[in-house]
């Protein structure tokens, strides 16, 4: 396993290599620029703008020096914010995202994995239809239109929660259950179907004819198996809720770095995109890896020699 791990580790060498490389010369290649407004910079200054920034040399080379930068940690200078530094911003943004998608990712596992093993338990019973119903009529709505519902019941017309913005716990609240509704209907019927199917196998036939408790079949055997399918659709859902939904932090105007990828895009902040396709290649990797040493704990069956 030890082996397995290092070997992970020098295959995403290259693989952020790659992504990086792609997305460096992809960004490049969108029309305008980080300094073009709607009223054009005198050339004098646009000059020195790009000469501050290194704009003005070819594109290998600050492809050359964005990598030597990078392989210390630089993630550059932000051009739109240029008070700050990229690794300023996502100081401050990353914690908030991850506060976000960690506890909207926790809901969504506990609720999930409850509701879809009690599916499966009472399947083809009123609990059994009430659950898939829900869960797919929860797949099917995305969250741009949950999250404008939500803040507009809660937030404007009910007045219970803040509608937007960031501060105190109940800023939260909105944003963690848009996220986490979706999540939970994927994670309830993921676990339903695998359960019924885990609940058919023949170990779990074998521990009932041994005469061992409901609950140890279910929770010792059934479950155990059943979950597999679960770990393997969190891998890049997590890396994907803990480095921010661009969708949620923009709805409701939370600084987190899903909210800075959308103002980089636009604005054609060239080091802030960067930053957060790195960063989240690096929890994707990372969170692949921990799905793939899961699976072989929780599977006997799953080697990695």
């Amino acid at each position: 396993m030890i082996l397995y791990v290092l070997r992970r580790l020098a295959s995403a060498v290259p693989t952020l290599f790659l992504i990086v490389t792609i997305s460096f010369f992809m960004i490049r290649l969108a029309p305008g620029g980080p300094f073009d407004l709607e009223r054009p910079l005198d050339p004098v200054i646009m000059q020195n703008l790009q000469r501050a920034f290194g704009l003005d040399l070819p594109l290998w080379q600050q492809y050359l020096l964005y990598l030597g930068n990078l392989l210390q940690g630089d993630l550059g200078p932000s051009f739109t914010r240029r008070d700050f530094t990229v690794v300023d911003l996502f100081r401050y943004g990353l914690p908030v995202s991850i506060v976000i998608g960690g506890l909207a990712l926790s809901i969504a596992l506990v609720v999930g994995l409850v509701l879809g093993a009690l599916a499966a338990l009472r399947q083809n019973s009123w609990i059994d239809y009430a659950v898939v119903g829900t869960a797919t009529f929860g797949i099917t709505i995305p969250t741009f239109v949950i999250a404008p519902l939500l803040s507009l019941f809660f937030g404007v017309m009910m007045g219970w929660l803040p509608a937007g913005g960031w501060g105190t716990w109940k800023h939260a609240v909105l944003p963690i259950t848009t996220l986490a509704l979706p999540q939970i209907a994927i994670v309830a019927r993921l676990t339903r179907g695998a359960t019924i199917e885990a609940l058919r196998s023949n170990h779990v036939r074998t521990a009932r004819a041994y005469g061992l408790p409901a609950y140890v079949v279910v929770g010792a055997h059934a479950l155990r198996g059943a979950v597999l399918p679960v770990v393997s659709y969190l891998g890049p859902t997590a890396a994907a809720l803990l480095t921010g939904s661009v969708v949620v932090e923009t709805i409701f105007g939370i600084p987190g770095i899903g909210r800075y990828f959308v103002q980089g895009a636009l604005g054609r902040d060239y080091t802030l995109v960067m930053g957060t396709v790195v960063v989240i290649a690096c929890f994707v990797i990372v969170f692949n890896l921990i799905v793939d040493i899961l699976y072989a704990w929780l599977d006997p069956r799953v080697r990695y020699d």
